[in-house]
């Protein structure tokens, strides 16, 4: 049985990846900033909850005594975009909106992920999840799910002699999350599903089964890599 870590686990993809890992027999447990809504996710899949700021160092730490000891598993999921937009004239608020979307986005992955380190048994797997704006654009939260795809390189190299493998994985509009704060009009929606070869937009079980094979035994040579779950919308060559 393996033992597995989900941060945003309580909705979305996060809750997602933890429901297919439940059914493989795993012991899993999922993070998040919301702890009622982390609990509530929690008994329904009959899992652990530990509910801290991924983002937030001293958060981070506390958490460490109610993790697992050992962890074969570590899907960084947790992130979000800011809502709404900023005067680009107030520099001020141009700035707190990148280090809110670099936090969330970007730190939140690479203080938990450091923190566990040495708890990854050999042969663990790491999936980040990223995005299609990391190749597309969409400003700071692009930027973030672009650093994420480094950082993720970055771990490949250094944890592979371990036989530990980091990939990130890419979503394309994906349906039934929080990620959208006011919804998705229709028109935009339409848009990037005709973007789609598949011509339908993706589900989180869409990219809950990339995570699962990315940490399956059949997937310990492929590391390094961004693998696109976006329909076709955006060709990862």
């Amino acid at each position: 049985m393996r033992e597995v870590i989900v941060t945003g686990g309580g909705t979305g993809i996060g809750y997602a990846v933890a429901e297919a890992f439940v059914a493989d027999g795993d012991r899993v447990t999922i993070t998040g900033r919301r702890e009622h809504v982390l609990r509530e996710a929690a008994a329904r899949l009959g899992v652990r909850a530990v509910p801290f700021d991924a983002s937030d160092p001293a958060a981070v730490a506390a958490a460490l005594p109610h993790l697992p000891e050992q962890v074969d598993v570590l899907v960084n999921n947790a992130g979000g975009v800011s809502p709404g937009s900023v005067d680009p004239t107030d520099l001020a608020a141009v700035a707190a909106l990148w280090r809110a979307d670099l936090e969330r986005n970007l730190l939140s992955a690479v203080l938990v992920t450091t923190a566990l380190q040495p708890r990854l048994r050999d042969r663990a797997r790491i999936v980040n999840i990223g995005s299609i704006a990391a190749r597309r654009g969409a400003g700071s939260y692009g930027a973030a799910k672009a650093a994420l795809e480094a950082f993720t390189a970055s771990l490949a190299a250094t944890l592979g002699p371990r036989g530990v493998t980091a990939n990130t994985v890419a979503p394309g509009v994906v349906l039934h999350t929080g990620f959208f704060v006011d919804g998705l009009a229709p028109e935009r929606l339409e848009r990037l599903v005709g973007e789609t070869f598949t011509k339908r937009a993706g589900t989180p079980a869409d990219v809950a089964a990339a995570v699962r094979f990315l940490c399956s035994p059949a997937a310990g040579h492929l590391t390094g890599q961004v693998l696109h779950v976006n329909g076709g919308a955006y060709l990862g060559r």
